[in-house]
């Protein structure tokens, strides 16, 4: 949208002479803006300027309409092609259970074959911090559980009362 509303069309043009290119993407040449808007009025066909800082200013006859309408039925179909990659946390504990564990292994992974990444969050209470060396193992065996569908983007590292782990989708 942005290179849509910096062109200028038909009246907006301001320089006295313009070099003018024919809508079939040939070179007409230096004609005095007058006459190229009505070159492009007999045409049926605005007359927009491509390079203002040229000298003269370059214009071209095209449906501007037209123009307009394919820029935005591109820029959909970039949009819809465009897919956000979200990052979904998951939150554990240290002292969790090996079922509940495999539970939250199984939301990651659905995670992750969505396309998304996953942070693992490990979170202490009390004086859970002082035993961070169980937490870091219990990140790993994830990590492990997780290799065929996840690589590790970012190994666990600690920040105030929790350790994280980061968490990307395999390439296939």
């Amino acid at each position: 949208m942005e290179i849509v509303e910096k062109l200028r069309v038909n009246t907006r043009i301001r320089a006295p002479e313009v070099l003018l290119i024919g809508p079939d993407g040939r070179r007409i040449g230096v004609k005095p803006l007058q006459e190229a808007l009505n070159l492009a009025a007999q045409e049926g066909m605005d007359l927009v300027e491509v390079d203002p800082l040229a000298n003269p200013p370059v214009c071209r006859m095209l449906d501007y309409g037209k123009y307009r309408y394919e820029q935005t039925k591109r820029e959909r179909a970039a949009r819809k092609r465009q897919r956000m990659v979200e990052i979904k946390e998951v939150r554990l504990r240290p002292k969790i259970g090996e079922h509940d564990l495999q539970i939250k292994v199984g939301t990651a992974r659905r995670f992750l074959e969505e396309g998304n990444r996953v942070k693992v969050t490990m979170r202490f209470r009390g004086r859970e911090w002082s035993h961070s060396d169980i937490a870091e193992a219990v990140l790993q065996q994830v990590a492990t559980m997780l290799e065929d569908v996840a690589e590790v983007e970012q190994s666990p590292a600690g920040g105030g009362r929790e350790l994280t782990m980061l968490l990307s989708p395999r390439k296939k």
